[in-house]
């Protein structure tokens, strides 16, 4: 067996053990051979019709639906998958993070994500999906829903996260995931660690 018909057969069968419609970058095969081998035998796959092309550099077993036919990966799994190419962080944008929480009832029209790695757009068939770089702290916790509850907050601004916010804020995590956002005050500014300090004041004395 030559190495180019080796590399194919081993890159076939770590994506035919993955999971049905999770993305995947051509990073993952790169201990199967060369970066060439491996991208023409991604693309040999996409013609024989068993990975699809979701984007550049990104591909999937699609998952298909008898209702709906294909189903194409969420925004958020794309976007992780670009970003951790790189080894960048992902979290969603404070928009729909305030969404998810019920602080809001706007729903956001874009789909974008904040990062640690740079900004950048990514075409997804007829959607674009952003990712705009924010700095580190703005990313504590990502992942988790305490990060969301962050993203939310630094989204929301000065003037709408007041005591009584966190109070929604901390009905909504339950108590041990609220102890995880405080313990991230020292990547907040000011302004958002003292209302957390004026809800804990007011929780003790209620």
């Amino acid at each position: 067996m030559n190495t180019t018909t080796k590399t194919a057969e081993l890159i076939r069968e770590r994506i035919e053990a993955m999971p049905i419609g999770e993305p995947f970058t051509p990073t993952a095969f790169l201990e199967c051979g060369t970066r060439a081998s491996v991208d023409q035998t991604l693309s040999r796959l996409v013609k024989a019709g068993l990975i699809e092309r979701v984007t550049r550099g990104v591909f999937v077993r699609p998952e298909v639906s008898r209702f709906v036919g294909k189903v194409s990966p969420s925004p958020l799994k794309v976007a992780e998958t670009v970003a951790k190419t790189t080894g960048a962080v992902v979290q969603v944008h404070g928009a729909e993070a305030a969404r998810r929480l019920e602080l809001t009832t706007q729903v956001p029209t874009q789909s974008v994500f904040v990062t640690s790695g740079p900004s950048k757009r990514i075409r997804v068939g007829k959607m674009e999906i952003r990712l705009q770089h924010v700095c580190q702290r703005k990313l504590a916790l990502a992942g988790r829903p305490a990060g969301l509850a962050l993203a939310a907050m630094w989204y929301l601004g000065k003037k709408e996260v007041t005591p009584a916010l966190v109070e929604k804020i901390r009905r909504k995590l339950g108590s041990s995931e609220f102890e995880v956002l405080k313990s991230a005050t020292s990547s907040m500014p000011a302004w958002m660690s003292d209302a957390i300090f004026r809800n804990e004041r007011m929780a003790a004395h209620a």
